[in-house]
């Protein structure tokens, strides 16, 4: 089984486009392990799959994607859906970090961080991945330093994502400096 290749088409089965899987996702992004396990065996590709298969996916993965619960699974961010999926705010840590291409940085500093495209802005606990990231839209990314403990005393909610991403329904400018520009 190529774990890696599972968890790729379970993310866009749970983030992307549950509706080509004919998934019917709760609020909070879950659906029945059954009902994406049905979905899947439609694909002569992943007519093996099991319950433990995913288990196994989950615990392979270091980058924490999705979780099972209560007989179900869902994505923990990235969502594209239309329908917002319920986050539990949480308290964050002190601080946190986004890292950004360089034109985009006065923009950022001025407006602050929205999600754009997707439905929460993702940031790091650590700045390597906050880099990782950064670097997908540009070859010199910026890193931005958000004052997550701050904000959130001031009432910015915050969600784990997992155990390295946290997201933001939007960062106002205030919380956000820059750590380091490339």
């Amino acid at each position: 089984m190529d774990y890696m290749k599972l968890s790729k088409e379970v993310s866009y089965a749970l983030r992307h486009a549950p509706w080509e899987y004919e998934l019917e996702l709760d609020a909070e992004g879950w659906v029945e392990i059954e009902q994406l396990l049905h979905a899947l065996h439609m694909d002569q590709r992943w007519k093996a799959v099991t319950p433990n298969d995913l288990a196994v996916m989950i615990d392979l993965s270091d980058k924490k994607r999705h979780e099972i619960g209560r007989g179900k699974i869902r994505a923990l961010y990235g969502h594209s859906v239309p329908d917002k999926i319920t986050k539990q705010a949480e308290v964050p840590p002190a601080i946190l970090y986004h890292g950004t291409a360089r034109c985009l940085v006065e923009q950022i500093l001025e407006k602050g961080l929205h999600p754009m495209k997707r439905q929460y802005v993702h940031l790091s606990t650590d700045t390597a991945t906050a880099m990782t990231v950064g670097a997908r839209k540009d070859s010199s990314p910026v890193l931005l330093r958000i004052d997550a403990e701050r904000a959130n005393k001031e009432g910015i909610p915050f969600y784990c994502g997992n155990h390295s991403i946290w997201l933001a329904d939007g960062v106002p400018s205030q919380y956000i400096s820059v750590q380091q520009r490339q």
